[in-house]
This record gives C-alpha cells, structure tokens and sequence, in this order.
C-alpha cells in the first residue's frame, strides 16, 4: 500500500471541502448523481487496492525478507510512476532541491520506516490484525492535533478512546492487557511513523507538484532502503523469483503504488475528499475478507466485536 498517495489525498481543510462542493452544485442532477456513483466505486477501487496489499504483504511474509521486499516495492513503484511524473519532477526540480530537507523527512517516515515495518509486522501477525491496527491511526493523528493546539470535542475525544480501546482488545485477544504479540507492535509503530507522515504531509508546500512529490518520496525511499537492502542481502541472502513472489511484488508496486494512487484522486475530485474519506474506513473489513478468502484466515467473534469498536470510534472520531 502507498502511503504517500493514500495520505496526499486525504485532506481535511474546509477551504478545500467547499470548493469541491461547490463544483458538485454546479452539475445537473442526473450527472451529479452519475459522478457520485462512479467517485464512491473508484475510492472503494483504492481502498481494497490498498487492503490487498495487507494481504500480500503478509503472503510473502516466508518467502522475502521484509527489507528486500520494501526495496523492490518502491523500485518497483518508481518504475511504474516515472512516465506519468517525471517532467514534473524535472520541471520542478529547483523546487526539490529547495525543499529537500521536508521531503527527505517525509519520506523517511511515510514510505521507508512505515512500509518496512508493515512488513517486518506480517511476519508474526495476520493480515486483519494488521488491517485493523492501521485503521485506529487517526487516533493518533489526532493527538499530534491536539498537541498543535487543534480542539478535538467531547464527540471526537469519546469515539477515538472507543477506537483505542478496540485496538487493545484486538492486541490483546479479549482483554485489556499488554502481552502484545512482536507483530502487533511493529504495527504500533507503523501506525505512529504513518501520523508522523501525515503531520508533515499538512506542511506540504503548496507549490510543489503532487507528481513531482510522490516520485521524488519514491525514488529517495528506495536510495534510503538501499543500504539496509545491501546487508540484508549479505546476511540472510536474497530471494527466489518465483511466480508467486514476483506477481506479489508487482501488486504492491504497481497496483498499491500507482493504479490505487490514480483511482483515488479521481475519486477526490469527483466526491470530496471528505466523503473519498469514509469509503476508507472500510478497510479492515475489506482485509479480513481478502484474509479469509486467500490466506484462509478466521475471524471470530473478538476480532468482529473490535472491529466494530475501531470503525464506530473512527466513524465518530472524523466527524467535526
């Protein structure tokens, strides 16, 4: 899943929500209502995208190291972004070198620490756990909000604190405990490098290229993992290429990276972000499904009853 474009694309700023809405008046109603439909199937397109790539993520869990895999996501990723970005980014190129401190920082937590994580986390957790634990992110999104002087409200404050509470129970098999399997808090601290990402990512300078950013993330997130890549390689060896890893590897590079990218920000400017937003909010329903469908895992009734918790807090939580 790539979290520079699922983020970039999810604003909150009202100025932003009323020129969209206004854009929406402007249409007949039948056409009004034909451009809904069609932004609601594109933004659920990028949510179960980005579910599967929970799925896969934890499918090659056995087969490739997670430094070695996060590698040749963002290669990958790089490759398939370039034809659509990259005279952008070279048109914009003074722009970068301007703001190479920000995006440096931004990539380090959006897409090297966050996705290596994400991966070293489905080596010993499942797919919806990991699903789950990401979708109470906003939980932390807003403390960091609160902490920048933003007023959450007794509406948001309770139905994050049921999000939080969905997530120890859900960590905790049932009970509010702190035996937390290793999986588990490598998705804790996913979670807080993704609303770290998403911090900074609202200092984004406006003037900079969307394009321009999500290739440059890319291409510095795969030179920053190329160290680390290196000694992994020497240490635990590489991979076999097999159809099975490869068809992984260009799911999560391609699909997760630019086709669920592109999907979405359609779906932005058809709908709002605020709606393409809610559709989100169904991933770790999506991510249990795919779970169960390809990697045969269950969901019983603890993991319903903290999904329920985490959607239903989230659900309040973003509303204002």
């Amino acid at each position: 899943m790539a979290v520079t474009d699922r983020v970039r694309t999810v604003p909150q700023e009202a100025r932003q929500e009323a020129h969209e809405e206004v854009q929406q008046e402007a249409l007949p109603g039948k056409a009004k209502k034909g451009a809904a439909g069609l932004g609601v199937l594109l933004a659920l397109i990028a949510t179960v995208v980005w579910s599967g790539s929970f799925v896969a993520t934890r499918g090659m869990a056995d087969s490739i190291p997670p430094v070695q895999a996060v590698f040749w996501r963002w290669v990958i990723a790089t490759v398939a972004v370039a034809p659509f970005a990259a005279r952008q980014a070279w048109q914009q190129r003074a722009l970068i070198r301007k703001h190479f401190g920000y995006i440096a920082l931004a990539t380090l937590f959006g897409v090297t620490l966050y996705n290596t994580l994400v991966h070293q986390a489905g080596l010993t957790t499942s797919a919806s756990n990991m699903g789950m634990i990401m979708a109470a992110s906003p939980v932390i999104m807003a403390l960091y909000a609160r902490l920048g002087g933003e007023k959450l409200g007794a509406r948001r404050t309770f139905g994050l604190a049921l999000a939080a509470l969905g997530v120890l129970l859900l960590v905790g098999k049932g009970s509010i405990r702190f035996d937390f399997a290793a999986g588990d808090l490598w998705m804790f601290g996913a979670a807080l490098s993704f609303a770290t990402y998403s911090a900074l990512l609202k200092r984004k300078p406006a003037e900079l290229g969307g394009l321009a950013f999500l290739l440059t993330t890319f291409v510095l997130g795969a030179l920053m993992l190329a160290p680390v890549y290196a000694v992994s390689v020497g240490v635990q060896g590489g991979f076999q290429v097999t159809p099975s890893t490869a068809g992984m590897l260009l799911y999560v590079g391609v699909f997760s990276s630019a086709v669920a990218f592109f999907a979405w920000n359609k779906a932005v400017a058809m709908i709002g972000a605020a709606r393409a937003g809610v559709v989100y909010y169904l991933q770790p329903v999506c991510v249990a499904g795919l779970g169960l469908l390809l990697l045969g895992e269950t969901t019983g009734p603890t993991q319903l009853l903290c999904m329920a918790l985490i959607l239903g807090g989230v659900g309040l939580g973003a509303r204002r």
